[in-house]
């Protein structure tokens, strides 16, 4: 196996990145550790970046969100003279395995994202300050932010030139970005993708590339200005009192799985499966605010929410050949309820608000994931609130009817609450069940009814709330042969497959940007115009531009 990447990380260990706190200010500079890649054959030249950059900024706004809830504006700015970033490093890209590059790509547009809803979601605010060459991916972390200053000192300038000089797309969503976010006139947004030194000064200005220039000896001030400007309007209790995110217990074992206190991961290399099991809470739900915040990283809401999304990420870098994914419960639903009941009751907490946005983005995640996704509803499961949305997010459910013989757990049964009516929206801004039921919009009101309810199979069935009911009888063979079913097929026509299925429904700039990027950049990534010998991701630096099949296909 090679090796592992681990997305676990903390400030001690940053080599990238600092941060500078200042009241409800922050700066985040970007300072890359030219010899601190991933893996070796290539050095992090000109703050590029890759994905151990990445893991690191992806921390960041985590911690931003929960240590520093005092925060309203974040500064993103480089730490190294005449240049800001380069984007995304092109020797790692030129020598990375395809499906490394395709999960790098949906890895920093889900970080990009985070950071972009922070401010709807957190009122905490991003502003990039350029100063030196912004290319390819660094204009895409600056587009994320809500403000763009650029100094107007004649040669500070932003591109994205990856069609030119790669031969590929931007990768994390600068194409849509120009043309959704910013509405760049599509004349212009040509130009400017396809201009390989960029544009600057009042150009960019006057085109919404950037939202401010300001002249160079008037940078630093202009800059504190425009964060001092936006913080005020955070309308934002800077008293508040973070938590400390503390290590997530994770036990690797020598097959694979993964053991955290309330997630575990088992594998079936065999079958090409890995299984995912949620257990119910053993504690209370806390008493009050003040027990939530002195559980901090340790209530139950926040830690498997960070289990489940680490667990995920493992799988999608390190287990690629896993082409399904289960998810089990097990344990007491009324305590699951419990426990989200009070986060429900309390949403005008910060912390508590905060636990509820990042369930929604590891849903959103989960979603995202490019495997066949199963949910088995057996005898003993807690399927309820919250859990129950991942039965929503799957592509086949599966639920178990009555009795099993010689299991001795509680019948399964499915309940619904609040939070599966709009606390969770996917990336096309509807719920799940919204999504589920597009043809029939009265089908999520009649579920709704029904909330708080344990539902049993027969009734989940005919609410269209699982794919198949089964009984003790039909439960294991018809299981196993649809996973030995889906181990058959191309996991290429199945990832388009699935990727085509989840998002029914509206269009938005999130999901353009993962359905249209990740399926034209899955595809380009493999063409010989940019990763063949010839092409133009391997003769990049050499001084050779690539040799292009002209066919256009």
């Amino acid at each position: 196996m090679s090796k592992l990447i681990n997305f676990q990380t903390e400030p001690a260990g940053y080599r990238h990145w600092r941060v500078k706190y200042d009241g409800d200010i922050a700066t985040l500079f970007m300072d890359v550790d030219e010899g601190g890649g991933l893996f070796e054959g290539y050095e992090l030249k000109l703050n590029s970046y890759d994905l151990g950059v990445d893991i690191e900024l992806a921390d960041i706004v985590q911690r931003m969100r929960f240590e520093h809830p005092e925060i309203s504006v974040v500064v993103l700015r480089s730490g190294k003279d005449n240049v800001f970033c380069a984007g995304a490093n092109i020797r790692m890209l030129g020598g990375a395995e395809h499906a490394h590059k395709v999960n790098f790509c949906k890895f920093t547009n889900e970080t990009r994202n985070t950071y972009e809803a922070a401010g709807d979601d957190s009122s905490q605010q991003y502003i990039c300050a350029i100063k030196g060459s912004c290319a390819g991916g660094g204009y895409e972390l600056a587009l994320a932010c809500n403000h763009i200053i650029l100094t107007d000192d004649g040669s500070s300038n932003v591109s994205l030139p990856e069609v030119p000089l790669l031969a590929v797309l931007p990768g994390t969503g600068g194409l849509t970005r120009v043309t959704d976010k910013r509405k760049i006139r599509r004349d212009r947004a040509d130009v400017f993708c396809s201009t390989e030194e960029g544009i600057r000064g009042k150009r960019a200005l006057e085109w919404g590339l950037v939202d401010e220039l300001v002249a160079n000896s008037k940078f630093d001030e202009a800059v504190a200005d425009t964060a001092r400007k936006i913080a005020a309007k955070a309308n934002r209790e800077t008293a508040r009192k973070g938590i400390n995110l503390t290590p997530l217990e994770r036990t690797i074992g020598e097959d694979g799985s993964l053991i955290y206190s309330s997630v575990e991961v088992s594998i079936d290399r065999d079958g090409e499966v890995a299984t995912i099991n949620i257990a119910s809470p053993d504690e209370n739900a806390p008493e009050n605010l003040a027990a939530l915040h002195q559980e901090g990283a340790q209530n139950w809401m926040l830690r498997v929410a960070r289990e489940l999304d680490d667990a995920i990420l493992h799988l999608r870098f390190n287990e690629t050949e896993l082409g399904v994914v289960v998810f089990k419960t097990s344990g007491e639903p009324a305590n699951v309820l419990a426990h989200e009941k009070f986060l429900l009751d309390n949403k005008n907490d910060w912390l508590a608000n905060e636990i509820m946005l990042y369930w929604k983005r590891v849903l959103k995640r989960i979603d995202m994931t490019s495997r066949t996704l199963i949910g088995l509803i057996e005898p003993g499961s807690c399927f309820a609130g919250t859990l129950a949305e991942i039965l929503f997010a799957v592509d086949r459910s599966y639920m178990a009817d009555g009795e099993f013989e010689g299991d001795n757990r509680p019948v399964a049964t499915l309940i619904l609450s609040e939070a599966n009516f709009g606390l969770y929206p996917m990336s096309n801004d509807l719920t799940r069940l919204q999504t589920r039921f597009l043809g029939s919009p009265e089908s999520v009101d009649k579920a709704k009814t029904h909330a708080g309810e344990k539902l049993d199979a027969a009734q989940a069935d005919t609410l269209g709330l699982v794919t198949f009911a089964l009984d003790d009888i039909d439960w294991e063979d018809d299981i196993r042969v649809f996973l030995e079913e889906r181990a058959s097929y191309s996991p290429d026509a199945l990832t388009g497959m699935e990727a085509n299925l989840r998002f029914a429904g509206p269009e938005t700039m999130e999901t353009r940007i993962f359905g249209r990027l990740t399926a034209w950049q899955n595809w380009i990534f493999q063409r010989p115009n940019a990763v063949g010998e010839e092409g133009a991701l391997r003769r990049y630096g050499s001084g050779i531009r690539g040799k292009y099949d002209k066919r256009r296909v």
